[in-house]
């Protein structure tokens, strides 16, 4: 089980590598494309389309197995070790192919991610600097009221007239509640 999560987490960062490496450039599938498809069915100039980037899931899925085969044949047959001989080798093979697959979807998920941050980034420092400037301008009328509402205040009792001088007991005791 060690050696298979191994297997699995580099073929993780091995997906990511391919999804990357093919990000900035795709002149392998540029040239299969060339050989493949006449000159009216070949892919636009400007186009960025690979492999695996900017695929839908089945032609990615169809890729990242035959490249994981190929490997996996000239494993077999240049070296002693038998990939397809036992479960673990089928079980690291498939391991390795879902792994690649899972890594090319986390690297397309950070660089969609990292594009569009940096396409925010002027906006959401417009919109920051906005909110930051409302607050301030509401702590300070805050401010001013609570100054306002003081002011009144004071001005109420200052103003306020005395009764006639009796005590609270008094007034009670006048109106016959005790």
């Amino acid at each position: 089980m060690g050696l298979e999560l191994i297997i699995f987490i580099s073929a993780i960062l091995f997906g990511i590598f391919l999804y990357w490496r093919e990000s900035n450039g795709n002149g392998v599938y540029r040239f299969v494309n060339k050989i493949v498809n006449s000159k009216e069915l070949q892919m636009a100039p400007e186009s960025k389309k690979g492999f695996i980037y900017q695929q839908a899931f089945l032609p990615r899925l169809i890729f990242v197995v035959t490249l994981v085969l190929v490997a996996a044949l000239i494993v077999e047959f240049l070296t002693p070790i038998s990939v397809f001989g036992s479960y673990q080798g089928i079980s690291s093979f498939a391991s390795f192919a879902v792994g690649t697959l899972l890594g090319t979807y986390v690297a397309n998920f950070v660089l969609k991610s990292s594009a569009v941050l940096e396409e925010q980034s002027e906006s959401l420092e417009d919109k920051l600097e906005n909110v930051v400037e409302k607050g301030k301008d509401f702590i300070e009328d805050l401010k001013t009221k609570d100054a306002k509402v003081v002011e009144e205040a004071k001005a109420e009792i200052k103003t306020e007239p005395k009764a006639d001088g009796k005590s609270a007991r008094d007034r009670l005791k006048d109106k016959g509640l005790m």
